[in-house]
């Protein structure tokens, strides 16, 4: 099977936190060369699409754009772009800049009092104002959205609340389910094969972690390649019902020859 795109995970995969991943950019370069394509997909929602491509280009020595990146605020912005009909596009935001612009520059606008959607993602800014607002907007009728249910994110100061902690706390005052866009769903697996403009088949999903990337591959139907230079352990992976399709220590192990 040779694969026409690759969607590759970021932390853990391409970089670990502030730390360059020398085989990561050697395996995009190789891509590239190859006329690949190639789009990094995270559940990352505070970050436009730009600042992860300068922080490729400029950090990781790896020459991206912002068309090379997907993001869950893009995913959930295309999501209720193709779902909402256009007498109900007012949307109540808990996130970040990479969230709310990815909704604004899709045609919704930001409404306190009577959205149709309450989206939550990551805000490291957030209040009990703010969650006191989605709560009664769900309870009066929004739909829920949830960028993404990670329960942490790593950082220096160790495993801080991730987007998934804050969409509990509204799931939780609400007894309302939300509809979740990011890995390991498939709903950012089916909008970013929309992007690339390529059948599952011929697509490949990159990433370090088995519950999220893996599995969000294994969910929509397309191989995966877990590579074990971040959160995922080998024994563990073995446990599982399911495995990746590859797996390798390193990307510099993949050979393009054969895929």
């Amino acid at each position: 099977m040779h694969y026409r795109g690759y969607f590759i995970d970021l932390d853990g995969t391409t970089y670990k936190g502030t730390d360059t991943i020398p085989a990561a950019a050697r395996f995009v370069a190789e891509l590239q060369e190859q006329r690949k394509k190639v789009m990094f997909v995270t559940n990352n929602s505070t970050r436009t699409p730009e600042f992860v491509a300068n922080n490729l280009r400029k950090n990781h020595n790896i020459d991206v754009t912002g068309d090379n990146i997907y993001t869950t605020a893009l995913a959930t912005a295309d999501y209720l772009a193709q779902h909402a009909n256009r007498q109900h596009r007012k949307v109540y935001v808990i996130g970040e800049i990479g969230l709310k612009n990815a909704l604004l520059n899709a045609g919704f606008t930001m409404d306190d009092e009577r959205p149709d959607y309450v989206v939550v993602g990551l805000d490291s800014d957030v209040t009990y104002h703010k969650f006191e607002r989605a709560v009664l907007a769900v309870r009066n009728g929004a739909t829920f959205i949830g960028t993404n249910a990670d329960s942490n994110l790593p950082n220096e100061r160790g495993m801080v609340p991730g987007a998934g902690s804050l969409v509990k706390l509204v799931e939780y005052a609400t007894q309302q389910q939300p509809i979740m866009i990011g890995k390991p769903e498939k709903i950012i697996m089916e909008m970013a094969l929309q992007k690339i403009d390529l059948p599952k088949e011929k697509v490949i999903m990159v990433g370090d972690n088995y519950h999220t990337d893996i599995s969000a591959g294994i969910n929509v139907g397309m191989d995966t390649l877990l590579v074990y230079t971040g959160l995922s352990q080998k024994n563990e992976v073995m446990q599982e019902k399911t495995l990746p399709t590859y797996q390798v220590d390193t990307l510099d192990e993949w050979d393009f020859s054969k895929h």
